[in-house]
């Protein structure tokens, strides 16, 4: 069988993750597939939003707020007003009221940084689960 058409019949849950930060997405990126998981990484929401058929089940939405451009919440209301349900969780520091409500208002749970430990895994998880 050929790379490509393993890659394809992967079997693990996918996360689709965004964050503009190179170090930290690859850190995330090689840790998420460390923990069984199926990761397609990009730096922007304008990535995520270009992409083609998206998954509609066994997958999570992983998104920086604080991306340049458009802004994690920005990608998800986009995202919600196409029909895409997937799960997401939005990762920020500190985050302030409004992007809280934003956040609520695009069915987005908040992660908040740093990430430590399995907290982001187990949101992922949980998400993934719940759908």
């Amino acid at each position: 069988m050929s790379a490509t058409l393993t890659i394809l019949a992967d079997p693990r849950p996918r996360v689709l993750l965004v964050d503009d930060d190179p170090a930290l997405r690859m850190s995330l990126e090689f840790s998420l597939d460390l923990e069984g998981f199926e990761v397609v990484a990009m730096e922007s929401g304008e990535a995520l939003l270009r992409l083609g058929d998206l998954p509609h089940t066994g997958a999570c939405l992983v998104l920086d707020q604080n991306l340049p451009g458009v802004t994690g919440v920005e990608t998800l209301r986009q995202l919600r007003s196409r029909g895409v349900g997937l799960p997401a969780l939005l990762i920020t520091s500190n985050p302030p009221p409004a992007v809280r409500e934003a956040a609520k208002r695009v069915e987005a749970r908040i992660v908040e940084k740093p990430l430590l430990g399995d907290t982001l895994t187990a949101h992922i998880t949980a998400a993934i689960a719940a759908e």
